[in-house]
């Protein structure tokens, strides 16, 4: 008996991990593209790197895990960053400005390295802005960056002059559109990210401190958690990763546009990481569930857009589907399901 139950047991053990449902997801509208499109999982080599939808899909979906990343730091803590895609244009507009140069692309007004670094400053100090007003001054975090989101894009006008500034310079599109190994360049952007702040998460005590500041701020302050330095950190981590985001998607596109960049990319990030399994209300993260997450929603979006979807309502079909997938992820409606399915019926009880 024992050991025909253990089977059962460990499937029910394996469906409550809260990575199976992303990856069961991510599965399903794999093998739908596939189904639809028969070419969708061939890979070929061309052009010295691989080539196909796959690899495709990795690389649009690079600049959202990132994002995706800093955003699951902050809603652990019982944060919220709608400013990520304000950042985004920021972060591209300053590399763009710094970058300027002739128009033949041969060269740079202050020279690559320096373009980066100051993009990469510009986002932290947003990071650290939204940080302070929030550990510090003790504003909502939805209010806090909300001010930014909405200075933000003035402040990426203002640098751009209002205008979609083009970028010349050769050497910035490796970025985001080069590759390395065969594959895209920015796939290996997002991978180090991930490994940088995953270690940071399990190998070190800040993994347990992020999720103690989330499930009780007050008892991990008692405890002798410095709260606020974590949460002013991760708004930091996150202003951070959307200011590589906007290198990133700057340097794909060739152009910074002050006005466009990054918009949506916030409530994008947001479903990424709560598809992933992270608990809006804090606690409980997965940095990898945030990774599944932005991998399902470019999938989805290249289904859509594959499929034929009029884009008056593929935002539409878009919200259903992630609206049942939270669903499925809801061990609450999982269990009124079941409930429900094993209910005996009126006949049978008499």
């Amino acid at each position: 008996m024992a050991d025909a139950a253990a089977p059962s047991s460990w499937v029910a053990r394996a469906l409550q991990h809260r990575l199976v449902w992303p990856l069961v997801t991510l599965g399903l509208l794999l093998a739908i593209n596939a189904a639809f499109n028969p070419a969708f999982l061939h890979v070929e080599w061309r052009d010295g790197h691989l080539y196909g939808s796959l690899v495709d899909i990795l690389n649009r979906a690079a600049p959202l895990a990132i994002v995706s990343l800093g955003m699951t730091l902050v809603i652990a803590t019982r944060g919220i960053d709608i400013s990520v895609g304000a950042v985004v244009a920021i972060s591209a507009a300053v590399a763009a400005w710094m970058i300027g140069g002739a128009v033949d692309g041969a060269t740079a007004r202050f020279g690559l390295p320096l373009a980066i670094v100051a993009a990469l400053a510009a986002a932290t100090l947003c990071g650290l802005w939204n940080g302070i007003l929030v550990a510090r001054i003790g504003m909502q975090p939805i209010i806090a960056t909300l001010v930014l989101m909405v200075a933000g894009r003035g402040i990426a006008q203002l640098i751009t002059d209002g205008q979609i500034m083009t970028i010349y310079y050769k050497p910035y599109f490796f970025i985001g559109g080069g590759y390395l190994l065969g594959l895209p360049f920015s796939v290996f952007v997002a991978a180090a990210a991930f490994a940088l702040l995953y270690l940071a998460a399990t190998r070190t005590a800040l993994g347990l401190f992020i999720q103690s500041v989330g499930i009780n701020p007050t008892a991990a302050r008692v405890a002798g958690v410095k709260a606020r330095r974590l949460i002013l950190g991760a708004y930091v981590v996150c202003g951070v990763c959307a200011g590589l985001a906007g290198l990133l998607i700057s340097s794909n596109v060739k152009s910074a546009d002050g006005n466009n960049a990054g918009q949506l990319l916030e409530l994008d990030a947001i479903l990424a990481v709560t598809l992933g399994g992270t608990l809006l209300t804090g606690g409980r993260f997965s940095l990898a569930g945030s990774v599944l997450g932005a991998l399902i929603i470019q999938t989805l979006t290249y289904a859509i857009y594959s499929l034929g979807v009029p884009p008056e309502i593929n935002l539409v079909v878009k919200a259903v589907v992630v609206f049942a997938v939270m669903l499925l992820q809801s061990p609450e409606f999982r269990a009124s399901v079941r409930a429900l399915a094993v209910r005996t019926p009126p006949e049978a009880a008499r």
